[in-house]
């Protein structure tokens, strides 16, 4: 099985699991979309709406989009909790949300960037391959040696030819 082959097999179940912890970090926020105390509903509708971008670029196969979401994500969420919007209780179960989300989406990036690299590595092959192939075409063919004629020595096997056969 080559690279290619086992990345396309895992690439689908990585990125169900991304959705999977997107979906369960937008259910850290939902869980309190009402005015509970450890979570304002202003403070859940902004972070919601950051965990649909991070979710959408991550189906999108866009994982660096996803991870620069998810940092605007913590970048609101500690901007909520500072002004009392989120209970320091909330900020955590979220921030582990996060961090799993984070944990998968660098793992889907650096999966990627070792396919491009397989990828690149192979196509140098085969042009280094090419290359090599087409010179071997383009080199004039070794010339065949032939064979020096023999030198004749006057008088010895030339009957009737030499200086008394005039």
């Amino acid at each position: 099985m080559s690279i290619a082959d086992n990345h396309h097999r895992l690439v689908p179940s990585r990125r169900w699991r991304t959705l999977i912890a997107a979906g369960l970090l937008s259910a850290a926020l939902a869980g309190c979309s009402s005015t509970a105390p450890d979570l304002e509903a202003d403070a859940a509708e902004k972070l919601q709406a950051k965990v649909l971008t991070v979710s959408q670029s991550a189906a999108g196969n866009d994982t660096s989009g996803a991870l620069k979401s998810l940092d605007e994500l913590v970048a609101q969420l500690d901007a909520s909790a500072a002004d009392g919007s989120v209970s320091f209780k909330r900020h955590q179960s979220i921030m582990t949300a996060v961090q799993a989300v984070r944990a998968d989406l660098t793992a889907a990036q650096a999966a990627a960037k070792a396919q491009a690299d397989a990828e690149a590595a192979a196509a140098a092959k085969a042009a280094a391959e090419a290359a090599a192939a087409e010179a071997a075409k383009a080199a004039p063919a070794p010339a065949a040696e032939v064979p020096a004629p023999a030198q004749v020595v006057p008088g010895k096997g030339e009957k009737g030819k030499g200086a008394s056969g005039r």
